[in-house]
C-alpha cells in the first residue's frame, strides 16, 4: 500500500494581499505566483508548504462546485511561542491591528498559555506556548 505524505496546507481566502498581511505578522513570508495572482505559497523550514488560494481560484479551477463555508471555523492553525509573554504580545498586536480576537490569552488546563484569533476570512489561528512545570 502506498503511504501518503502530508506536506501542504491550503488556506482559501477572499483576498491574497489581506491574507499575506495577516500571516506576515506571524512570521510567514508568502510569494505570489506570477502566473496565477490568485495563488501564493510559503515554504516552512520543517518542509511544510502553506498555500493561499482565493475563493475564485479554488471554486473555478480546483474544486468545481466549492462554496464558502459559513459559521465557526472547523480548522485552526497553531503558532507556538517561546513564552507566555510572546503569546500575550502577539494577541495584543493582532487585536490592536483590527483582527478579531476569539479567546483572550489564558492558562489552559492542559498546561499551555493559549489565545485564539481569526484571520481576515474567519479561519481560526491559535497562539500558544507550553507553561513551565510546577
Amino acid at each position: 500500500m502506498m503511504k501518503a505524505t502530508f506536506n501542504v496546507i491550503d488556506i482559501v481566502v477572499s483576498e491574497i494581499p489581506a491574507a499575506i498581511a495577516f500571516y506576515a505578522r506571524l512570521g510567514l513570508e508568502f510569494t505570489v505566483d506570477d502566473a496565477y495572482p490568485d495563488h501564493a505559497g510559503c515554504d516552512l523550514p520543517n518542509g511544510l508548504h502553506v498555500m493561499l488560494d482565493t475563493e475564485k481560484f479554488r471554486g473555478s479551477s480546483q474544486t468545481r462546485g466549492w462554496t464558502r463555508p459559513s459559521g465557526d471555523p472547523r480548522t485552526f492553525l497553531a503558532f507556538q511561542f517561546e513564552d507566555p509573554a510572546g503569546v500575550d504580545a502577539k494577541y495584543a498586536e493582532l487585536t490592536e491591528a483590527g483582527y478579531t480576537g476569539v479567546q483572550e490569552p489564558w492558562d489552559a488546563f492542559w498546561g499551555m498559555r493559549y489565545a485564539t484569533v481569526v484571520d481576515p476570512d474567519g479561519n481560526g489561528v491559535d497562539l500558544y506556548c507550553p507553561l513551565a512545570s510546577k
